[in-house]
């Protein structure tokens, strides 16, 4: 008989188990057979508490605890299921089990809601497999087109729809049918960054989730023999993507502190010892709370790119592969998230989301917010990743109140 978890402690062990790798930490990609396998098991999770589940077309998963009130709107709550490779077991799972746990919670003590209660497990946010951020919820939102993403491939050349179909999921040549019910959005996630750890606060009310723009940058030169070349005649990309890769990050002091940048993946062709290269491939992220800061910094960044690629007499593309701007969370849920804080006697600290969140996708459609409780150290996306059960459950607690004020009263 399959065991299901009693607690959020239990739930947490219990869904990091789905894509667990030895080395440490969770691999659990969109479509692969660990995703798969874990959203399978959490829909038998809820459907043994008694909430009706359901699969969209592309893969999120749905456990609704249903009202009476015909035409009533939903409140959605929830988080992503997929993880970053030898991701953390909290990141995106915490989101999902807290609301899992808080709506079977509700459904004991006060029955049915006067809202549509709904947990959902986003199908993808990481980006991990494909390059493409929140898929799930910008599909489900409207934001993204499924048209625009279904070409995209992964690292084996394999298109996303055509991962999607071997996942048991398609559309059929169908249109998705965007959701156009959704009252408000709340996300309960662990803050993956050191503020609460450190300010020794207990929830997190984020105001702001930062704008993204993510970049793939090209730089092609000459590959030749590293003996026989001399450095006068030499048409170096490395040369060039270092010279590029130092500017960016010097001019990050002509900015505010909330601006950073990140150069995280960087690939050397043909990367022998003795050959100079003849492309090199890096990345560059930058965020920020202000789009109007954050487009500048990256038109600047481009601008001397450019210029370096002319200097050194190589070629350079640049694309950009992501971009999402900065989003306001709702005004009037987080002063309700302040109260129940204040009444509880929980120390909260308002503050922005340097990282990006599903929550990002559906504050441009209804009212959303998304609250953070401590980690460890800041650590994230690694296997170190770790919230104390204590804090946990204080969140889960903060997130019980809140739908209880939304869908019962």
């Amino acid at each position: 008989m399959k065991q299901f978890p009693n607690n959020l402690a239990e739930a947490i062990e219990w869904l990091s188990s789905f894509g667990a790798v030895s080395e440490g930490g969770v691999t659990r990609t969109l479509y692969s057979k660990p995703w798969k396998e874990a959203q399978q098991a959490l829909r038998e999770w809820m459907e043994l508490l008694g909430l009706d589940t359901k699969f969209d077309s592309i893969g999120n998963l749905f456990g609704q605890l249903s009202t009476t009130n015909s035409g009533a709107p939903t409140i959605l709550v929830g988080s992503h299921v997929d993880t970053v490779i030898s991701g953390g077991k909290y990141d995106g799972a915490y989101g999902i089990v807290a609301a899992i746990l808080a709506l079977s919670h509700l459904k004991k003590e006060y029955g049915q809601p006067l809202l549509n209660l709904e947990v959902v497990s986003l199908c993808e946010e990481e980006g991990s497999r494909f390059p493409i951020a929140c898929s799930g919820s910008g599909v489900m939102t409207g934001v993204y087109s499924f048209d625009e993403i279904k070409g995209v491939t992964d690292s084996d050349g394999l298109s996303f729809e055509a991962a999607m179909k071997e996942a048991g999921f398609g559309l059929e040549g169908k249109e998705y049918k965007v959701r156009h019910d959704i009252h408000a959005f709340i996300e309960l996630h662990i803050e993956q960054g050191p503020s609460l750890e450190r300010l020794g606060k207990s929830i997190g009310i984020v105001q702001t989730i930062v704008g993204q723009k993510r970049f793939r940058i090209k730089v092609t030169g000459e590959s030749n023999h590293a003996g026989t070349t001399l450095m006068k005649w030499r048409k170096d990309p490395l040369h060039g993507a270092v010279s590029m890769i130092d500017d960016l990050y010097l001019s990050i002091k002509d900015f505010d502190e909330n601006l950073v940048t990140t150069v995280g993946q960087l690939i050397v062709e043909p990367n022998v010892s003795n050959v100079i290269p003849s492309q090199i491939v890096f990345t560059v992220d930058a965020r920020h709370p202000l789009e109007s800061i954050l487009s500048s910094f990256c038109d600047r960044f481009t601008s001397r790119f450019q210029e370096v690629a002319e200097r050194k007499g190589l070629g350079i593309t640049i694309e950009k592969w992501h971009e999402i701007r900065p989003v306001q969370m709702d005004p009037s849920l987080n002063d309700r998230v302040q109260k129940i804080c204040t009444k509880s006697d929980f120390t909260y600290h308002v503050m922005n989301s340097g990282a990006g969140h599903d929550a990002q996708l559906f504050a441009q459609v209804c009212p959303t917010t998304i609250m953070f409780v401590p980690s460890q150290g800041g650590i994230s996306h690694s296997p170190l990743e770790y919230t104390s059960t204590a804090d946990l459950e204080t969140g889960l607690d903060v997130l019980i109140q809140l739908l209880h004020q939304l869908a019962y009263r």
